[in-house]
């Protein structure tokens, strides 16, 4: 494992803008495997939390 990145979000605009962050970053980031991703969704009265886990390796085939 060489990394783990999270993203997260509690308001509903920034939610709905999570997918294009985590698209944003991979595309500007080094190459990279992804070796998991767990989403994870918790609340309260008030706030709703995405939260997205990425874990991966560094991508070396383009060595």
């Amino acid at each position: 494992m060489d990394g783990v990145k999270v993203f997260t979000a509690t308001k509903a605009k920034e939610r709905g803008a999570l997918g294009d962050k985590i698209t944003a970053w991979l595309r500007a980031s080094p190459p990279k495997n992804l070796v998991d991703v767990k989403v994870t969704q918790s609340s309260d009265e008030e706030f709703h939390c995405l939260t997205v886990t990425i874990l991966y390796t560094a991508d070396d085939s383009s060595k």
